[in-house]
Parts: C-alpha cells; structure tokens; sequence
C-alpha cells in the first residue's frame, strides 16, 4: 500500500465533511420559512396614551419568591386581559444559584381585587420538560411571555445541554391548561426554534415581544457564539414560526429591545458589549422586513440589558443603567425622536458594588409597570401613572 494512501484517504474524508455539512446548511437555508414582504408587514398594536415624562411612582416592593430560593434574575412582564382576575404576569427563573441544578421558571400575578403580588410558584420544571422533549436540559433562563391570537400563554426560554450559556438554544413553550391563572397555568414544549444549522445552538432571548395588529408578534433574539448579533422573528397568531431576520451587522451587539414609531417604522435598541459602550440603535422602515444600523445613543451602556416600550403620540420609554461601569444606577428616560432621551426618574441608585439590572416594562390599567432583578437575589417592581405619586404603596 502506497505510504500517500492514508493521507489521501484523511483527506478524502475532510472533504465529504464539508460538503456534507455544506449541504446540510443550504437544505436548512431552503427550508427556512422568510419574513412576509414588507407591502404585506403586520402592523404593531400602540400601546395606551399616558403623559410620560410626567410619570410618578403609586406603589413599589419586591415581587414573592419561591420559598428557600436564593437566587432571582430576568423577569419579564405579561399584562392580562382585562377581565382576568390578575393585572398582570411576571415570569423569571430562580433557584439556589443561576446555572444550578435546581433553576426552575417562576410566576406570580398581581391580583386585581387585592392589589397584591399572589405567592410564587414553579411553572416550568427543566426535568419534566426535558422529558416531555425526549433530551435532557442542563440549564434554564430567561423566559419571555407572550399571549397569542388565541389567549394561550407562550414561554420562550434560554435552555442549554452540555456547554454554557453561549451553546444555549431558544425553547418555544406553550400553556397546556385550560386557564392561565396562577395555580392551574402549565405549559407544554412546543418545540426548539430552528435558528442555525448548529443544532440551533447559540442563540438567546431576553426581551419582550413586539405586538402587532394581525395577532402575531415579531420576538427580539441574539446569537452570542464568539461575535453577538441581534434577529427578529417573526410568529403567527396562533404562535407558528414564520421567520427571521437580521437587524444589525455590528458583532459587539445583543438582546435587543423593540419599539414602534408606527406601524411600520420600528426602532431595536441593544445591550454594547464593548468597553465604553453606548445603546446601540438599528432602525426598520417597513414593518421588520429590513433593518438598518442608526448611530449610538448618546446613552453609556455597562455592557446590560435595557428594556422599551412604546406609547401613543411617538412617546417611547427605556430603562436602561446610566453608568459606564456598574450596574448600580437604573434610570428610567423618555423620548418622541427615539434618538434624544430626557431622564424621568431614577428607579435605583446604589454602590458600584449594587446591581439593578435586566429591566422589563409593561403597560396595563393605565400604569406603567416595572421589574427588574436586584443583585441576582430578588427581583423588584414599581407602577408608575400620570399624576401625583400618593404616599404608602402596597409592597
């Protein structure tokens, strides 16, 4: 046998490697359902009129935990229909420590008639849910809750196997039980969202859904393996996938936040991860068909999450953290342009050490509300209406 003959056969056999693999991304490629065409976009449902820059805290506290847990973060905010018994939802994960054993997908609601936060509970188990997928599931964050067409609760949440939170995968989760009251709500995986050829690795989801007039919603997301980018997706009413899209061509940018302008230009503001960041900004002029980068906001960014929401009459809001190197400052700041912003309030101001940070807005009954984790022990709230702020509040 000629001396050359294994070398050639290695070589043979890289290359049936790559062509496989070259084949197997061209047919995921194919497959990939795309964006409808920006004439037929789904416009974004505006948010309820208020004076924002005018904004007062009514009531403030720190939301239940699950008893003997030690450890809160990423909360994210679902306002209820109005003939529900609670105002609103907030989800987040929590357990002895983020990444343990033990992080489960906890829920509370604010209670209506009571004016009280309902005592937390466990709403996604990641052994359970790992046997209702057929795989094992190491680690679970992040969830992000959004209501569809139907009025069935969806869950979409940071999963990961082997590897940290760069080998994660995006879980679409969908309630099962008949009601979404706190003590019946359960949910069902509905599958692992088909991003990347990569057995879907990689990619997160952190921030709210933007909602739009057709039922559907298109779900910010980021791809976070060596460089970071930010993509849309785009879901049906009933919570079909249809689609991604790219929003930025910067590699230092992630979890993005969307709001809308109007109803086809939609503004995507992101977490810098580069030293000395600013809020990075990418713009969409026809209803998430195409993004374009914008220049920085004038806004530090300590490398965190922020969070927007859009009102009536161009009115926006952002919370974000106002110091280049902690996270112990979280502000609250209005704009009508989407580029100049004016502080309304600072919601936290602690030590360099302090951490109030991963910020989520909401708005329901007429106020703004707020959740954001506090030194990855707890997370905390605040309702914020037009007017006077009265003393007290309900914790």
């Amino acid at each position: 046998m000629s001396p050359l003959f294994p070398v050639r056969s290695i070589y043979w056999r890289v290359l049936l490697a790559l062509v496989a693999v070259c084949a197997v991304l061209a047919v995921e490629l194919w497959q990939r359902p795309g964006l409808p065409p920006a004439a037929v976009a789904a416009r974004p449902v505006s948010q309820p009129p208020a004076k924002l820059a005018h904004l007062a805290v009514v009531s403030k506290g720190e939301i239940p935990m699950p008893s003997g847990m030690a450890a809160a973060h990423a909360s994210s905010l679902l306002p209820m229909p109005i003939s529900h018994a609670a105002a609103m939802t907030v989800f987040w994960f929590s357990g002895d420590r983020e990444s343990g054993p033990n992080v489960q997908i906890a829920a509370s609601q604010y209670v209506r008639a009571t004016q009280l936060w309902s005592p937390a509970r466990f709403v996604v188990n990641r052994f359970v849910m790992g046997e209702q997928l057929g795989h094992g599931l190491r680690r679970l964050g992040n969830p992000v809750a959004w209501m569809d067409g139907m009025g069935r609760v969806n869950l979409f949440v940071v999963a990961t196997g082997w590897g940290g939170w760069a080998a994660s995968r995006v879980l679409h989760l969908r309630q099962s039980s008949d009601g979404n009251g706190l003590a019946e709500l359960a949910f069902e995986p509905v599958r692992v969202l088909p991003l990347s050829w990569l057995w879907n690795t990689s990619f997160l989801v952190r921030n709210a859904a933007l909602q739009l007039e057709d039922g559907g919603m298109v779900l910010p997301v980021h791809f976070e393996l060596g460089i970071k980018y930010p993509m849309a997706l785009r879901f049906d009413a009933d919570g079909s996938y249809r689609g991604m899209v790219r929003m930025s061509q910067r590699p230092y940018l992630l979890q993005p936040t969307l709001v809308a302008q109007s109803p086809l230009v939609w503004l995507a503001y992101m977490r810098d991860q580069r030293p000395q960041g600013k809020i990075g900004v990418a713009q969409t002029t026809n209803g998430g068909h195409h993004w374009t980068d914008l220049a920085d906001l004038a806004l530090d960014n300590p490398d965190a999450s922020v969070a927007a929401l859009g009102a009536a009459s161009s009115q926006m809001l952002l919370a974000h953290n106002s110091s280049i190197e902690s996270r112990g400052t979280l502000d609250l700041s209005t704009s009508t342009d989407g580029h100049s912003w004016t502080l309304v309030k600072t919601l936290e101001r602690g030590s360099f050490d302090d951490e109030f940070s991963y910020p989520a807005l909401a708005w329901a009954d007429g106020s703004l509300w707020i959740s954001y984790t506090v030194d990855r022990k707890r997370i905390a709230w605040q309702r914020m209406a037009p007017g006077t702020a009265r003393a007290g509040g309900k914790p």
